[in-house]
């Protein structure tokens, strides 16, 4: 009964996205048995190469077959899958060898730029109308929060060409499937990643003008409404997909996901996580995808025991990065509402982000330990689990000078490794955890402090960034997805693949340091 009800959900919310714009069914609905036995019994290492590939007959051609050979003796799965699918490609591009950092990373854009996609029959790609970036390795399509990191390096290197593209794209986006999704694949849909859009038609309008306003706000207010739908529903429950009612009656945010399934491009993994589940709510799926949904997949930060996969409970937990970076888009939209004409819209966003402000120092800041936490609302207390991720109220300008002193002290005294700023305290084998830095949260927290005049720990914190990196490149000629920031002769760990090279935020957030603190 359960999986019939999984089934029935996602056909309805392709349903929705059918509604706005024709959409192939997910590869778990359109391959049925065979997308869960080549899932399962591991064909390839990863389980996202299937879900990408593309077939090279019709559906019914290719079921008929594996229903009529499965159970034959000698029957090969990998071999019937290559058989009748293409694989995903691999880019192979020539680039200069030699080059300083720098400048590899300059020419590295065009390796990782894809043009204009074509649909092709039975993908599970959602083609886009322009140009765009890709992360690299595993990451052959756009990647929401991804691409604002990326969109950093673009604006140092002067390619707002490709920043109009990305924007443009993430335009379109909104406007035919309602937001934009974790990345440009149909499996991608029923969740989102942090909102970043508001902070990239930001970007672009600090280069080209209120005109960015005008042009983008109708996308702007419906990614908003997206992230705050269900706020009716409050008066009947305490949560409702991504909009929590707290004690006294404010709003905040959490991640969620609408698809109580195994995540298709980590499936043998969330079944596996999902037989051992510590809680009794039935919800071990929508938690593995809300954090997917977070961008932190995974973290300490979302488990009720901390060094525990299994008891993971992200849609408990109201993130205190999530409601800074919503602070922020609520106070461009108020900015992007003036630029419109739209005064009365432009007070409302305003009021929004006040309102928001003071429930997250309310319900998120501890006052014993000087610093800003995630909040369980479900057990109604602090989460107390230190991260980096208190960083974002810097960045987003929302915490008051003392409480940034503060902040900064604590991330100086706690996070700051040897190269960089570390995601947690915690080791847990996970790939948001000690020991790795990632490029988003190095940006994030160098930037927040830059806003608050700490510029001497924010060029500390670059300056160690940039050298480890440096550090790599000499020694691999690559660029990675995440980085051991506490032992520099050790790569970064943890997750569900390999650490992947690339890579499109490294590049993006080493070349706006580098214009930061190299260039003066």
């Amino acid at each position: 009964m359960k999986r019939l009800s999984f089934l029935f959900l996602s056909v309805a919310l392709l349903l929705q996205a059918t509604a706005q714009t024709k959409v192939t069914p997910t590869p778990d609905i359109l391959w049925g048995q065979l997308f869960r036995d080549v899932q399962t019994l591991r064909v390839f290492p990863d389980n996202k190469t299937f879900v990408d590939c593309t077939p090279k007959e019709t559906p019914a051609i290719i079921l008929a077959a594996y229903d009529q050979q499965k159970g034959k003796a000698g029957f090969d799965l990998k071999t019937f899958v290559l058989d009748h699918f293409n694989m995903p490609p691999v880019y192979h591009t020539e680039i200069t060898t030699g080059l300083p950092l720098k400048e590899h990373l300059e020419e590295l854009w065009n390796v990782l730029t894809r043009k204009g996609d074509s649909a092709q029959p039975y993908s599970s790609l959602l083609p886009l109308p322009g140009a765009y970036i890709v992360p690299g390795g595993r990451f052959r399509e756009i990647y929401y929060w991804d691409s604002y990191f990326t969109m950093q390096g673009l604006a140092a290197s002067n390619r707002y060409d490709l920043i109009e593209d990305m924007v443009s794209n993430f335009g379109w986006i909104i406007d035919h499937y309602g937001h934009i999704p974790n990345g440009n694949r149909n499996y991608y849909l029923s969740r989102s990643q942090p909102p970043y859009f508001d902070l990239m038609v930001d970007l672009l309008q600090q280069h080209s003008g209120d005109g960015v306003y005008k042009k983008y706000f109708a996308a702007m207010e419906k990614e908003y409404q997206f992230w705050m739908q269900g706020t009716a529903q409050l008066k009947k429950m305490p949560a409702y997909r991504r909009v929590v009612k707290m004690p006294d009656g404010s709003i905040l945010n959490r991640h969620w996901d609408d698809n109580n399934a195994p995540r298709q491009e980590s499936y043998a993994q969330d079944i596996e996580t999902a037989k051992t589940y510590r809680h009794k709510d039935d919800k071990a799926y929508v938690n593995l995808r809300a954090s997917a949904e977070s961008g932190w997949d995974f973290s300490s930060r979302w488990f009720s025991n901390t060094y525990d996969l299994a008891s993971i409970e992200t849609t408990n937990i109201i993130p205190v990065d999530l409601n800074a970076l919503l602070y922020a888009c609520e106070m461009i939209l108020s900015k992007a509402a003036t630029a419109n004409g739209q005064r009365a819209k432009s007070a409302m966003y305003l009021k929004n982000a006040q309102k928001r402000k003071a429930a997250v120092v309310k319900y998120c800041w501890n006052p014993s330990l000087h610093y800003f936490f995630d909040y369980d609302f479900k057990d109604k207390h602090l989460a107390n689990r230190w991260s980096i991720a208190a960083a974002m109220t810097l960045f987003a300008n929302m915490a008051d000078e003392a409480q940034a002193i503060d902040v900064a002290q604590q991330i100086d005294e706690k996070f700051v490794k040897p190269g960089g700023v570390v995601t947690t305290l915690y080791k847990t084998g996970e790939q948001w955890d000690a020991p790795n830095g990632w490029a988003p949260l190095e940006f994030l927290t160098v930037k927040g402090l830059l806003n608050y005049h700490a510029d001497t720990l924010a060029r500390n914190i670059a300056v160690r960034w940039m050298r480890l990196n440096e550090k790599v490149f000499a020694s691999t000629g690559k660029m990675l997805e995440k980085y051991n920031v506490e032992d520099m002769n050790l790569s970064g760990g943890g997750g569900e693949y390999p650490t992947q090279d690339g890579f499109g935020w490294s590049n993006g957030v080493y070349l706006a340091f580098y214009q930061w603190f190299r260039n003066k």
